[in-house]
């Protein structure tokens, strides 16, 4: 059986000495067909089910998640987002691939999957995946308000993704936090980061609403610069990026879940005695 973290061990991708990672963005560097908005953290495919292949601005910190929310869906095409790490400097590039599998990743030290829910995890080495080794589902984000990955630990809150507020979201809100819907689906939120190992190398891992699947691809260099891929493929048409709180949740975030799960649903908040901007951010956020 596998072991147990070691509690003692597990950290965020960054510490008292060292700064918190930046924000994510999308890198100016993208196909053809993916248009980005101001801020750098909307990415939509305009046309085609191709050439949406973007890349993060950065290359990612150890443990740090590039996250991105599928804000939009476009009937009338077969496939879904990938999802990956590259070691290849996207302004290095002459020209961005049309798609990600096989184009990008035939150029060599790139690692790409299609966002599926089963067969994006490698086995451990010297044996096939025990039982205690293989993802489960996830608890409540009450009870276990992190998910520990490697060496890291990372609040679960901003990885499961959430439904527009509704008469029924307490309810679609479940559906995403246990991740029994199809992982591409709308409001889905899709996660990529890399788990350095004793040895040199590094694991990524890939996370679908708050639960990890585990390794998708061993081996990657751990001391080269590693961008975070992300493919608008087919019938992903957008998505958004979303932020992490590194370290320990804060107050208002804590303040939000129990509010959550003291109403019947979100629009309940409406009715509480509650300033307009705590409201607003316990029933959008």
């Amino acid at each position: 059986m596998a072991a147990a973290p070691d509690p003692a061990r597990l950290a965020a991708p960054w510490s008292p000495g060292c700064p918190e990672p930046p924000p994510t963005r999308f890198h100016p560097v993208r196909g053809a067909n993916i248009r980005v908005d101001s801020s750098g953290t909307r990415a939509t495919r305009v046309e085609s089910f191709a050439h949406g292949v973007c890349f993060s601005r950065e290359p990612l910190a150890p443990g740090q998640v590039f996250l991105v929310e599928i804000e939009e869906k476009e009937r009338g095409w077969c496939g879904h987002l990938r999802l990956g790490l590259t070691a290849l400097d996207p302004a290095s590039l002459a020209a961005v691939p049309e798609f990600s599998l096989p184009d990008l990743v035939s150029l060599g030290r790139t690692w790409v999957f299609a966002i599926t829910r089963h067969h994006n995890r490698v086995p451990p080495e010297g044996g096939l995946e025990t039982e205690a080794a293989a993802p489960s589902r996830p608890p409540a984000l009450l009870a276990e308000p992190y998910l520990c990955i490697g060496q890291f630990r990372l609040p679960r809150d901003r990885l499961v993704g959430r439904s527009r507020p509704g008469l029924y979201s307490h309810l679609l809100d479940q559906l995403y936090e246990q991740n029994v819907l199809p992982p591409t689906a709308r409001r889905s939120r899709l996660g990529v980061l890399f788990c350095p190992c004793r040895d040199g190398t590094a694991d990524m891992h890939i996370v679908i609403n708050g639960e990890d699947m585990g390794p998708s691809a061993r081996g990657l260099p751990a001391t080269q610069p590693l961008y975070a891929v992300v493919d608008v493929f087919a019938s992903t048409k957008s998505v958004r990026l979303v932020q992490l709180e590194y370290g320990l949740p804060s107050l208002q975030t804590l303040c939000r879940l129990v509010i959550q799960r003291s109403v019947v649903h979100r629009l309940a908040i409406d009715g509480l005695h509650l300033p307009k901007g705590l409201k607003d951010f316990c029933k959008y956020e």
